[in-house]
């Protein structure tokens, strides 16, 4: 399965780098070529969520769970890989559902960090997985320097787990008390 993963990676990866792209002119621009681009954006990030989600699940036939299990690059593979696909996913949703607003305002500079968020993650997943197919880049290197060497496994202390639970179901609440307010 290992050469199907391969191939369909690239479609997520080049998708949601041209929609980074969209978000990047969209942000610094309102002219007739931002706006046309703004209209493939949302069908941009649903087609790399989709294509995602498919390299995703061709990804984890790769290898036994158990062997991936048992390497702490498979694992942050894994890990960077899940979170990448929920980011995306949640970046579709936002843009989907916020329509034209998401470029009103402080909105248009949260895009446009999201919009690199997204790319970085992609990019250390993308790394990651590079070097479990024996094509190390200079990317880790960056991230070795930055602090995390990529042979041990990521991981985030439970005060870190708590404050995003916690963070993600205030963002939650907060979203519905917009959404009843606007209706």
């Amino acid at each position: 399965m290992a050469p199907y993963h391969v191939m369909l990676v690239h479609f997520p990866i080049a998708l949601w780098t041209t929609a980074a792209l969209v978000i990047v002119l969209r942000t610094f621009s309102d002219g007739t070529l931002a706006r046309a681009a703004d209209r493939v954006l949302t069908p941009l990030l649903f087609f790399g969520a989709l294509t995602g989600a498919l390299a995703f699940a061709v990804g984890l036939l790769v290898w036994p769970f158990e062997t991936a299990a048992s390497s702490p690059l498979a694992r942050n593979h894994l890990l960077l890989a899940g979170w990448s696909l929920a980011y995306w996913i949640l970046l579709w949703i936002v843009r989907w559902r916020g329509g034209e607003q998401v470029w009103q305002g402080l909105w248009r500079w949260i895009m446009l960090g999201l919009g690199v968020l997204g790319v970085g993650l992609q990019t250390i997943t993308g790394t990651l997985g590079g070097y479990l197919a024996g094509n190390p880049s200079m990317v880790s290197e960056i991230v070795r320097r930055l602090g995390w060497e990529v042979f041990t496994t990521f991981y985030l202390s439970n005060w870190v787990l708590a404050t995003v639970v916690i963070s993600a179901v205030v963002m939650a609440v907060l979203g519905m008390t917009g959404a009843r307010a606007r209706s």
